[in-house]
């Protein structure tokens, strides 16, 4: 019984860590899986895309190899003109802070206090907007 599970168990984690290791697409993988759309840039913008940054002008092609495909698209209008926005989700978990008088009647409510499974919050860690097939605009979250 035991081992039944132990293969069953490992069966499923080989599986899942090999969805996510192959989902997970990196400059590097992109421009090798398209090296034609990477020797089309200019030199400033292949080592851009190598350093995954990206800069006002610089081409959606180029963006999406230095960022990958984006979460969300937001098509609008900006000076007469028609505009992509292109939004890269993150997420992060809350955990909340700890508080010793929990056991003893928790003066302030939160919703995830007791939750088992902390929620996973989504942001905005990039977003992006082309005007004429050029970035015009971009914004990123930094690390602290």
């Amino acid at each position: 019984m035991r081992r039944w599970f132990f293969l069953h168990a490992s069966t499923l984690a080989v599986a899942t860590s090999t969805l996510i290791l192959t989902g997970c697409s990196t400059p590097q993988t992109r421009i090798s899986e398209h090296p034609d759309f990477y020797q089309s840039l200019s030199p400033r913008d292949q080592a851009l895309v190598n350093q995954e940054q990206v800069r006002i002008g610089m081409s959606r092609t180029a963006v999406w190899l230095a960022w990958g495909s984006p979460d969300r698209k937001i098509v609008g209008n900006m000076g007469g003109g028609p505009t992509e926005t292109w939004l890269y989700i993150y997420y992060s978990t809350y955990y909340p802070p700890y508080a010793p008088w929990a056991y003893f009647g928790d003066p302030f409510y939160d919703p995830f206090y007791y939750s088992y499974i902390p929620p996973s919050i989504p942001y905005p860690g990039k977003i992006v907007t082309f005007a004429k097939g050029r970035v015009i605009s971009f914004q990123y979250v930094t690390p602290h």
